[in-house]
Formats: structure tokens, C-alpha cells, sequence
């Protein structure tokens, strides 16, 4: 099943994507077939993302072609996707809150007259569509009162009543209860019963089994697989084609770890977690790997006191759950997942940034010495080979890898004995991780504990002492790191699999 087939609703041939020093995308070839549910799955940075882009037309291919039942497709932005007939359903919703159910169907579609809106053959229509997907939900009822798994419905009705003969839907069940998914199957299997098409994209493997009627696999951006579920054996062959390869790893075990423990978090629960219970001690580096929706921004913004959670937190044997203040006054930094918009304040410059969380230090009597605060610019621009000609020089105009170092420099100046750093390396190339690792290194050598947040298996594995695996707010299993690490059973747990032995 790869290039053009005879029923093909979607095909790729040859289809390339490249960044300066990185091909994302690296000659894929494959169809989807009319009128399926096609799955498609990857370990992160397979370019699953990257694809998805081209199809929907945010991102232009480097070279390769694109086609819809045959004809040529090229998209130049996601407008002509949707007058292509394809329709993309993210991970973040894109409702209005304040808007009808109506209203939010027909929005960006709506008909008017002298400048003034009418009714039209397209709310009919719209209502139609919405009744013959879910009729439970009425069209008047005002959005923000449905439940998340209710809005993605309202999101694929209005795809499905805009002509939309293939609907992309990426992670669409990251945060969706149970009972939940059960519903959002159903609305998904009688949209294939009404000749739409789906691409359906997730972690959780059990889903795609029980959904899919075809998957693609990708690996390191390449086609590794197209074939039709019902001829692969179960998860350990769909996670053999994912991995594919002996993960490097790098990791040397390291005597600083002590049996002090600094961390005890005890029953964390709230709209994800579900009592997540584990401990970090000084001088140890921990990693909490998980995929899309297993909880690991939430575990560290609970930590931090950023989120509202039940259970506790007691850092060096006092309770400081409760508020980002405390976390701070009490010695933990976070080092957050989105560092431009929650980490750096990106119109101020090097030398106002890194001091930010601890200005107590450079203030004398009431007084903010600002020769020191220079002088602390300048101390961490070496300490972290920050790539600058001056402190003077605005956050938003350096690289990501030396804006993730100027977000590390802050939480350093802070003398913060826990760091909890949420994908330290998202976004960052190969030369600034490897400093960025040898800086987590090196803390957690001179006693500080580290926590690590990852999405990223080969960072995991390189880098932490112990790794606890989660799936959908729960803590599945823990394992000490080293060379008899069982990849394959890492990637069972991770994508729903459980304790179970991968047969």
C-alpha cells in the first residue's frame, strides 16, 4: 500500500520535508484508502507532525506530490485544504466558548446580505449533519456548557457539513475520560458509514486496534509500513516497526546519587493525574517519560504550585503545595514547557531576565544594585556558554537552544536545589542539547536534584538516574536505568500497555 492505489482518497509519493541540518520528512510514499479509518503512528519525532502540515497546507514540501483521488494537490495554506476537502481536527480545540452550537457550526461559512448576516441553506444543512452525527447535542445550547468530548463532536460536525471527504483528527482522545472515547468512536465508525474518511492519529495503541482499519508507520521521518491492521500481530510487531532500531543511549551510571531525599510527592490528583505518588532525592536525576496526555507537564506544574491538585508535596520535609511563591521561597525552580511564553520575558534583555526569580539577591538595604545584576548577566552568559556579543541583547532575538539557557540561568540564580525542567530540549539543536544535558549533569553532580519531563525516550535514556513511565495521569511503573533497559517493554507501557509483559 504504498504510492497511488485504484481507491485511493489521499495519496503521498516521494513526499520531503527539509529544515536546515534536518529532513523531517525523507521520501514518503503511501494512499489512504476512501471511506477508512487509517492510523497513523510514530514515536515522537517520527514527522508525523511535519506530514500532517504538508497535507493541511501549513507547511510547503521541500519536493514529492500530493494527491486527492488522483488529481494533483498542492495546498497553499489551510483554506485550500478545506477547499481540497480535508479538514483537521487538532489536539487544542478550536470552539468559541460564548457562541450556540449553531453558531459555531456555521463560523467562517456564514451568508450575508448588505453586511448584514442571513439565514441560509447552510444552517439547515449544518443542524442536519450535527443530528445525524450526535443527536443528543441541541444545536441551541451554548458551547461552553457541552463537555470537552461534546465540542470535539461539534468540531467534527462542522468539518463533515463543509464538504470535508477526509478528516485529519491528531490525539483527539488526550483528554477524554473512558466512557468518553467509547462516544467519540462511535461518532468517528458513522462517519465512515457516511463515506468521510478519517486519519487517525495517536500514541495509545490499544485505540488504533480497535479502531483503525489500516496503519502507517513512521520512523526517524521515513515510510516504514502501510498495511491493513487485521495483518499485523498485535502491539509487540506495531511497536517493533516504531522503534525499529537499538536506541542510543549514553547513560553512565553516577556516584553522586544519595538516599537523601529531598521530594516526596504523595497521591497527586486532579482533572489528569490519578494518584501519582514518587520521590527524588539530592543529588539524582529523575525522568518522567510519557506521551501525548500521560501527565507530565501537570506533575510538574503541581509540584511547582502552578496547578490546583489533592494530595502533597513536602520538599525537604515541609509541605509547600499550594502556590509557585512558596515552591520558589522553599528551593525548587521549573524550568517550564513553552519557555518563550511562560519562561523568558522575551522583550527584556539577558541581563534583566536571569535574575527575575531572586532580586532579594541584588538588593542592599532596599536597594537594587544593578552593577550586580550585570555582573550576574555576565557570570552565567560564561557558566552556560550563552551564544551573545552583549547582556544587552532582547531574549525574542536569540536562538531557542540560548533561550532555553537563559531560562536555565534563571532558575541557577535562584539557588534552587530542585529543578524541574519540562521538555529541557523541545525545540533546540543537537549541539546546544548536548551542552544543555552536560549543565544537568553537572548540577546534579554538585548535589542539586533534577527532574526531567520528556517526551523524548533517547533523552530519558541518556540522561536520568530512575525513569518513571506514565500513560493518561497515572504512574505505571518505575525502573532503574542502564544497560538492560527493555525499550520495547518502555514503549508497551507507555502507549496503554500496562505491566503486562509485550508477547
Amino acid at each position: 500500500m504504498t504510492g497511488q492505489e485504484p481507491d485511493a482518497v489521499l495519496s503521498v509519493e516521494n513526499l520531503t520535508k527539509d529544515y536546515p541540518g534536518v529532513r523531517a520528512v525523507d521520501d514518503v510514499s503511501f494512499s489512504i484508502q476512501s471511506r477508512t479509518i487509517h492510523c497513523l503512528v510514530g514515536e515522537n519525532g517520527a514527522g508525523k507532525s511535519t506530514l500532517v502540515k504538508m497535507l493541511t497546507g501549513a507547511l510547503k514540501p521541500t519536493s514529492g506530490t500530493m494527491k486527492v483521488r488522483g488529481a494533483d494537490y498542492r495546498p497553499g495554506n489551510p483554506h485550500d485544504a478545506r477547499e481540497g476537502g480535508i479538514a483537521t481536527l487538532f489536539q487544542e480545540l478550536h470552539v468559541v466558548d460564548e457562541l450556540t452550537v449553531q453558531e459555531n457550526l456555521t463560523l467562517g461559512m456564514e451568508e450575508s446580505r448588505f453586511g448584514f448576516l442571513v439565514k441560509s441553506d447552510l444552517d439547515r444543512r449544518v443542524v442536519a449533519t450535527l443530528k445525524a452525527i450526535e443527536p443528543s447535542i441541541d444545536p441551541a445550547t451554548r458551547v461552553s456548557r457541552l463537555s470537552v468530548a461534546q465540542k470535539q463532536i461539534v468540531e467534527i460536525a462542522r468539518a463533515a457539513s463543509s464538504g470535508a471527504s477526509v478528516i485529519i483528527m491528531d490525539e483527539p482522545t488526550a483528554a477524554l475520560s473512558e466512557r468518553e472515547v467509547e462516544r467519540l468512536f462511535g461518532v468517528i465508525r458513522r462517519l465512515r458509514e457516511s463515506d468521510v474518511t478519517v486519519v487517525y492519529i495517536s500514541h495509545k495503541l490499544d485505540e488504533i486496534f480497535d479502531l483503525g482499519d489500516a496503519v502507517t508507520v513512521l520512523r526517524d521521518g521515513k515510510h516504514i509500513a502501510t498495511k491493513p491492521l487485521s495483518e499485523v500481530a498485535g502491539r509487540a510487531e506495531l511497536i517493533q516497526m516504531m522503534i525499529g532500531r537499538t536506541v542510543f543511549q549514553s547513560y553512565t551510571p553516577r556516584d553522586t546519587v544519595t538516599d537523601d531525599t529531598v521530594l516526596v510527592a504523595r497521591n497527586l490528583s486532579n482533572h489528569l493525574l490519578q494518584d501519582v505518588s514518587f520521590h527524588i532525592n539530592r543529588g539524582e536525576i529523575v525522568g518522567f517519560y510519557g506521551l501525548v496526555g500521560a501527565g507530565k507537564t501537570e506533575i510538574a506544574r503541581a509540584v511547582f504550585g502552578a496547578d490546583r491538585f489533592t494530595g502533597s508535596v513536602h520538599f525537604k520535609g515541609k509541605d509547600i503545595g499550594g502556590s509557585p511563591e512558596r515552591a520558589i521561597a522553599s528551593g525548587i525552580a521549573l524550568v517550564p514547557e513553552e519557555r518563550r511564553t511562560q519562561g523568558l520575558f522575551t522583550s527584556m534583555t539577558i541581563r534583566e531576565n536571569i535574575p527575575v526569580m531572586n532580586l532579594r539577591r541584588l538588593s542592599n538595604g532596599g536597594v537594587y544594585r544593578s552593577s550586580a545584576e550585570r555582573a550576574a548577566a555576565v557570570e552565567y552568559v560564561g557558566k552556560l556558554s550563552i551564544a551573545t556579543d552583549t547582556i544587552e541583547k532582547h531574549a525574542e532575538k536569540l536562538s531557542g537552544g540560548n533561550q532555553q539557557k537563559v531560562v536555565l540561568s534563571k532558575c541557577l540564580f535562584a539557588d534552587a536545589d530542585l529543578l524541574l525542567l519540562d521538555e529541557p530540549t523541545r525545540g533546540v539543536d543537537v549541539g546546544a542539547k548536548t551542552e544543555i544535558y552536560a549543565i544537568i549533569r553537572d548540577l546534579a553532580d554538585r548535589g542539586n536534584a533534577v527532574a526531567v519531563f520528556s517526551s523524548e525516550l533517547e533523552e530519558v535514556l541518556g540522561l536520568c538516574d530512575r525513569i518513571l513511565l506514565l500513560f493518561s495521569g497515572s504512574l505505571e511503573e518505575e525502573i532503574a536505568n542502564g544497560p538492560e533497559v527493555d525499550v520495547a517493554h518502555i514503549l508497551h507501557v507507555v502507549t496503554g500497555g500496562g505491566e503486562h509483559a509485550v508477547q
